[in-house]
């Protein structure tokens, strides 16, 4: 007889699947093979290589997404009219938002948009598994055309509160995985008062349109004593990013596995198969050969490619040889962070200036490795921004801006209210890494007369 089911775990501490036939049909699609790969895929890719207990699954991921889209039903139930089953449709999407995740998550879409794979986007993925694998044979078992309805609010935003638990400011994956990371990594700031956010979320049709006239979308909310938790909410996040998901080290070891794993395809698609050290069987080689099957990416994982490095180490091609050794032993690139060196050695603190300067910089970079005869590249950037609120116009709706709910019963964004979310600048980010010590010189030398000609 089936029976409740409960899982220990480090956050949630108990995550249970209860006796109900939807409980019970969500612990059978978490017995699949299919979710339990997820367990062989790690939430932050290569950020153990900063943060030693980083090692936690997309599996404990998900099953703690789970838990907390049921806790935000809980609150769903005292504002609105409760709909069971998309209820059921908005919590079984919760746990299965990440399955179509593939090898080291990120890193392997770089790859896939590098290379111009169809199979990239993890969104696009999960749906696909969610329509067709054997996932989609339970989920079809506990209620017919359920799997498609599932996939349907993962793809489509409907604007009700049910599509509200799987994406928005205050949906259940993010609300995990904001405390997951900071308690798995041990970095002590990007803490969130969330009992506190948890007691003041409220469900609010909020005015969406040019004017915030046309419709309403239906979303969480914040009530009026919760300011200061949205502060620090947003806060926390823009911290976890620039702390953690966009540490220099870990993007840097992340661009080393992008190069290899790129070399490693684009190898494997002919009959130089053999320079990767790898037996033709292996399954990198096998999904390089059938790169619009599903069925080999869902053989691909971070155990995969991990155990592989005893082969790749041992390559004919130098480049895969190289990298390879360099993950294996953590010799990585040497960081240059030519942004923060513009604004804190060199004073430069007009954006529009660093702008410039960092283009021109890039452009003499890219013009060196042009003329440059080498196969693994001794010169990788990296760019990225990362913005601590987003302004409504700069979005596609209000389940992107936290709401608040005032004394006067009036919905009004966050970043009206609070001069510290408002005041604060984006987080911008242009490195360089280099493998050698001629690399270094020139990218060094390439900065001192930049900011030469523009002093």
């Amino acid at each position: 007889m089936d029976k409740q089911q409960r899982v220990r775990d480090p956050l949630h501490n108990i995550i249970e699947f209860g006796a109900s036939e939807f409980e019970l049909a969500m612990w059978r699609v978490v017995q699949t093979g299919t979710f339990q790969r997820l367990r062989r895929v790690k939430q932050l890719g290569l950020s153990d290589f900063v943060y030693p207990g980083a090692t936690h699954s997309r599996f404990a991921h998900s099953l703690g997404v789970f838990h907390t889209a049921r806790q935000l039903m809980k609150i769903v139930q005292r504002f609105e009219i409760f709909e069971e089953t998309k209820a059921h449709q908005a919590m079984a999407a919760a746990l299965l938002h990440d399955v179509g995740h593939g090898p080291f998550s990120h890193a392997f879409e770089e790859v896939g948009k590098q290379l111009d794979l169809k199979l990239v986007n993890h969104e696009s993925i999960s749906e696909q598994l969610i329509r067709e694998s054997e996932i989609a044979d339970v989920l079809n078992s506990f209620d017919s055309g359920f799997a498609d309805s599932v996939a349907d609010l993962i793809r489509i935003d409907t604007g009700s509160i049910y599509s509200a638990v799987v994406s928005s400011q205050f949906d259940a994956d993010r609300i995990d995985y904001m405390q997951r990371d900071r308690l798995m990594t041990g970095a002590q700031h990007g803490a969130i008062d969330f009992e506190w956010l948890m007691a003041n979320l409220e469900v609010a049709n909020v005015p969406y349109g040019p004017s915030c006239e046309e419709s309403k979308i239906q979303t969480f909310v914040l009530g009026p004593k919760a300011i200061c938790a949205a502060e620090t909410y947003v806060l926390g996040l823009f911290h976890l990013y620039r702390t953690v998901y966009l540490h220099k080290t870990t993007r840097g070891a992340e661009k080393l596995l992008v190069e290899l794993l790129v070399r490693i395809i684009s190898l494997g698609r002919d009959n130089t198969w053999k320079y990767t050290g790898l037996p033709y069987q292996h399954p990198l080689l096998v999904f390089a050969r059938n790169q619009s099957s599903l069925r080999y990416l869902m053989e691909l994982d971070d155990f995969v490619l991990w155990g592989a490095l005893s082969f790749l180490t041992a390559a004919s091609d130098e480049v895969v040889r190289d990298l390879a050794l360099r993950l294996q032993k953590r010799r990585l690139y040497k960081c240059i962070d030519v942004r923060e060196l513009l604004q804190t050695q060199f004073g430069f603190n007009n954006n529009s200036v660093v702008d410039k300067a960092c283009e021109i910089i890039s452009n003499k970079i890219s013009d060196w490795l042009d003329h440059k005869v080498c196969k693994t590249p001794h010169i990788i950037t990296d760019r990225a921004e990362r913005k601590p609120y987003h302004r409504y116009y700069e979005t596609t709706g209000p389940v992107n801006q936290i709401q608040i709910r005032t004394s006067k019963d009036e919905l009004v964004d966050l970043i009206k209210l609070s001069k510290v979310v408002s005041e604060i600048d984006p987080f911008e980010l242009f490195r360089v890494y280099v493998s050698n010590e001629e690399a270094r010189i020139f990218v060094n030398q390439t900065i001192d007369s930049v900011i030469i000609k523009m002093c």
